[in-house]
């Protein structure tokens, strides 16, 4: 079963599974990470206990001259001894249906495993280079170049321009 709640409704418990359930996934995993994962909405996937966790939040994506309202996803993981079960699927397709509704375009930085994943579900690799808006100004951030994709919506798009984030700490993208 998926539940989809806003930050604002997880109860003190559900989140603090969420985060758990995120540390035990990701071995990289950092406050900074989970940080990027609050503020908007989570899809929950449950199986008798939480089995999976993914986060939409709003973010700010300069392209071609303008600042589109992005559906940015977030901490997206599948405990290992339920993974291949359709509770990954599930969830981005609640969160895709947010974007699509809701958003100019979604992006996310996908890893190496799952990148596949996202490409199967219609979100395009960026091809042109990736930046960050800084507060010391826009940085180049090469290191991302070829992990974000994005999922085309209202805005149109040129996926091999440049692409500029607004800033966070930690992982910019």
């Amino acid at each position: 079963m998926i539940r989809v709640l806003h930050t604002a409704e997880l109860a003190t418990t559900v989140r603090a599974r969420a985060r758990a359930l995120l540390y035990d996934i990701f071995d990289d995993m950092t406050e900074s990470d989970w940080e990027h994962s609050l503020g908007g909405l989570h899809a929950l996937a449950w199986d008798g206990e939480l089995v999976g966790h993914a986060a939409l939040v709003q973010r700010r994506i300069l392209h071609g001259g303008k600042a589109l309202r992005a559906g940015y996803v977030e901490g997206v993981g599948v405990r290992a001894e339920h993974r291949r079960r359709g509770h990954g699927a599930a969830m981005m397709a609640e969160l895709e249906r947010v974007i699509r509704a809701a958003y100019d375009l979604g992006a996310l930085g996908a890893s190496d495993e799952g990148a596949a994943f996202y490409a199967a579900r219609g979100w395009r690799p960026w091809r042109g280079p990736s930046s960050a808006l800084t507060p010391a100004g826009i940085r180049p951030t090469p290191d991302d170049d070829g992990a974000i994709h994005v999922l085309p919506c209202t805005a149109p798009l040129d996926l091999d321009a440049a692409l500029t984030c607004d800033w966070r700490d930690g992982d910019v993208w």
